[in-house]
């Protein structure tokens, strides 16, 4: 499998048998960190990275991946692109310091341009649209906490389904051939067209893709995955959202409406499971609400793998440089 010089912009972008690889890779580089073997593949390459939103495991696990291979990371978050120059300058300036580029922020189309413009790899560390590399930490953990292959798992994903994870994690399921379920109100259920090629996709790979209003659709999940009401940059409209997914918290009478004492529960964090954050204890002031997406019980919980999904971060995006920039 030879992904050297491609960027990783959607998981639109690769086959099946691409994101396999990746997920072997991750596997590996998990192990080789575990055992403090650490073989160097990017020594002496640098890469950028691009941030217009705010970001802990995204940045951590970028810089902590880049180094434990020997690359040199360089974070930057006040540069010129997009106000005194323009997305294409930019991205033809960085391609001749950088070897790689990462990209956060708001627009699909702007990680696109760095791609066609750098003449290097460019990596989708988070758009409005797309997640790439959180989903793969996520079948990554999947994979590794239920035992099973991949294909034939059914994800239940709860919550704002036509943000960027619920398109992402469509896509990957998609992909690699899981049951996907997306609940959520209608209002917010995924872009028709995007979810009529996954659908199509699904049927090819052994997979399905379905939606509902009901929590009761969770029956038989081995996953349930929720993320925040209100994505950054939408925050005028919590109200909004609290009123549209208050009944779509993931509780324990959610969890146990799966009937598998094994479900898991899956979060890309950060979450207000509780009110120790200054967000969390704005909304109990306005709303009087203790917790949002997620109940502390179930975050909290034997079923959470939330915070191992975290580390898998590092694992995935370390595999995503390595086979993309690495020799």
């Amino acid at each position: 499998m030879n992904l050297h010089g491609r960027s990783f912009l959607t998981l639109l972008d690769y086959s099946p048998e691409e994101i396999r690889y990746l997920l072997d890779l991750s596997l590996q580089l998990k192990r080789e960190k575990q055992e403090r073997n650490f073989p160097m593949r990017l020594k002496n390459r640098n890469v950028v990275l691009l941030f217009d939103k705010t970001s802990t495991r995204t940045r951590c696990a970028f810089e902590v991946a880049a180094l434990d291979e020997g690359a040199h990371a360089t974070f930057l978050s006040n540069s010129q692109m997009g106000k005194k120059e323009s997305i294409e300058d930019t991205a033809k300036v960085l391609g001749r310091f950088y070897d790689g580029i990462e990209y956060r922020g708001f627009s699909q189309t702007l990680v696109e341009d760095l791609a066609r413009f750098s003449g290097v790899p460019v990596w989708n560390g988070l758009t409005d649209r797309y997640h790439p590399t959180q989903v793969l930490a996520d079948l990554m953990t999947i994979e590794e906490h239920t035992g099973r292959p991949l294909s034939g798992t059914k994800l239940v994903y709860v919550g704002d389904a036509r943000n960027n994870m619920g398109n992402s994690l469509m896509i990957g399921s998609a992909k690699m051939g899981l049951r996907f379920t997306a609940i959520a109100p209608k209002a917010l259920w995924p872009d028709e067209s995007l979810a009529a090629e996954m659908q199509k996709l699904a049927e090819a790979t052994g997979g399905t893709i379905s939606f509902s209003e009901s929590t009761d659709a969770a029956a038989g999940a081995d996953a349930v995955y929720t993320d925040v009401w209100v994505s950054m940059g939408e925050e005028a409209h919590f109200a909004e959202r609290i009123a549209l997914l208050e009944p779509y918290r993931v509780d324990m009478e959610l969890m146990q409406k799966t009937g598998n004492p094994d479900a898991l529960f899956l979060h890309c964090l950060p979450s207000f499971h509780d009110r120790n954050t200054s967000v969390g204890k704005e909304i109990f002031e306005k709303f009087g609400l203790r917790e949002m997406e997620v109940s502390d019980e179930v975050f909290r919980s034997r079923h959470s793998v939330v915070f191992d999904e975290a580390e898998n971060r590092m694992h995935t995006i370390k595999a995503v440089m390595v086979a993309t920039l690495g020799e």
